[in-house]
């Protein structure tokens, strides 16, 4: 299992993200929350935005899509450039025909649960993905406090994906920082999305490496 470190540009300097990019060489992905002001009462950036960063960014692009009907919208964020796209299942009106159509265009598919909403009903459908994505906050703002109470469920996630094999990645985003990093290593994530721990840190990527480190001593 590698350990990666997916920094949040929700938490970076909107007015310079290329910028930003280049501040985190270190980091594995660059992870782009998509938000509608429907699914969660708030709006950040789309394609657009997207298909620019990715054209300039050595590295590739995370794109986590908060948003209604990610059945008709993900895909296009595969054209655009996003090696990896996440849809809350939540949202989507079917999420194993969702999963293949970004599988078939060529990105990862990855599936975003909120914390109140069970990995146990998707069980028989991690097969289609390559990442399982377990928010650690509400989804919507960033710069929250990490919640101690999804941890068992990054557990049974665990468990659910090495039961079935294959190289499903298990994510954790919210309030993920050097305090949380290691109890998420602990329970079994092995991709950690870092926004205010790693944009209000005065050496960005340094505190990619740290976060590294700390996780390290903890993945399974």
């Amino acid at each position: 299992m590698s350990l990666q470190i997916t920094p949040s540009m929700l938490a970076s300097d909107f007015a310079n993200l290329a910028g930003e990019a280049a501040r985190i060489p270190g980091a594995d992905w660059l992870h782009m929350d998509v938000m509608d002001n429907h699914f969660v009462p708030n709006l950040t950036l789309g394609l657009p935005v997207i298909e620019a960063l990715a054209k300039v960014a050595r590295q590739p692009i995370d794109a986590h899509l908060m948003i209604q009907d990610p059945d008709r919208w993900a895909p296009a964020y595969v054209e655009a450039g996003a090696g990896s796209v996440t849809f809350h299942v939540e949202a989507a009106a079917a999420p194993i025909r969702l999963a293949r159509e970004i599988r078939a265009k060529g990105a990862r598919a990855s599936m975003a649960l909120k914390p109140a909403t069970p990995i146990e009903p998707y069980e028989d459908m991690l097969t289609e993905l390559d990442m399982v994505l377990i928010m650690t906050v509400e989804p919507g703002f960033g710069g929250q406090k990490f919640l101690d109470l999804c941890l068992p469920k990054i557990a049974r996630a665990r468990t659910l994906i090495d039961k079935h094999g294959g190289d499903i990645w298990l994510q954790v985003d919210g309030g993920v920082s050097l305090e949380t990093i290691e109890r998420c290593a602990e329970a079994g994530a092995d991709v950690f999305v870092a926004g205010s721990a790693v944009f209000n840190a005065d050496d960005p990527d340094a505190m990619v490496a740290e976060l590294r480190a700390h996780a390290g001593h903890h993945i399974h």
